[in-house]
């Protein structure tokens, strides 16, 4: 039996966040995720008011050759939903054999599967969330994307993940979509950044002051096999 995924949507477009921000990218996002963030950006993957009547699945081998036809691509991302509920191996490989760069995002909460190339590690706390299966990705990444929510969410993350990231590690504080325009949330980030109330707390990491650049230019929509966006989250904002 040929190795397959469900997949929600492929798509071409940039990077929109951290270190590899505005850089091409073909992406594969999988159908399914068992975390279930009330902010979700990506509901269509797993909330029963948005999921497709219909998800198909596709063999590791045809989304290793779509992703390839982008030439411009310097990299694939692969993402969800929660990628990491499936065996991610098999599509790593594929993808490899077809000579692109594998990236993954994921929230940390199940095991990681593939030698991926690159980790992009975006914690969340939600009920069942086995959190020593979290510290463990957190040691895994390449860099790390806090959501924040509400000030408060700068120093419970950096105290949080300070303890399992790797030496050196990135770790880009981001306001949760709807509160991108918050005075209180981006300055709670920026004292982060550059030396205010929250000095201190993070030892050896660097926390970065992050955005979602693909939001601001919509550039996920602009390819038609795109998925149209259903979002949970954003308070008073429809994306």
């Amino acid at each position: 039996m040929k190795n397959t995924l469900p997949i929600h949507e492929v798509f071409a477009a940039f990077q929109g966040e951290g270190e590899h921000a505005g850089r091409p990218a073909f992406f594969i996002r999988t159908q399914g995720c068992p975390v279930h963030c009330d902010f979700c950006d990506s509901a269509g993957t797993w909330h029963p008011n948005h999921v497709p009547k219909r998800v198909g699945r596709r063999t590791v081998e045809e989304l290793a050759e779509t992703a390839s036809e982008y030439r411009a691509a310097e990299f694939a991302v692969v993402t969800g939903g929660e990628p990491c509920i499936h065996n991610l191996e098999p599509l790593v490989v594929a993808l490899h054999q077809a000579g692109l760069i594998c990236h993954l995002e994921t929230s940390g909460a199940f095991g990681i599967t593939g030698a991926f190339d690159w980790v992009t590690v975006s914690p969340k706390m939600a009920p069942g969330v086995d959190i020593g299966q979290v510290d463990l990705s957190l040691t895994k990444a390449d860099e790390v994307k806090l959501i924040i929510t509400k000030p408060e969410d700068v120093k419970m993350w950096l105290e949080r993940v300070a303890p399992h990231v790797p030496t050196g590690c990135d770790v880009w504080l981001h306001p949760e979509w709807g509160q991108r325009n918050d005075p209180a949330v981006l300055a709670a980030i920026c004292g982060a950044v550059t030396g205010g109330p929250y000095a201190g707390l993070h030892g050896a990491i660097r926390p970065r002051a992050g955005f979602q650049l693909h939001k601001l230019y919509n550039v996920d929509q602009m390819d038609k096999r795109s998925a149209a966006p259903a979002p949970l989250g954003g308070v008073g904002d429809n994306y």
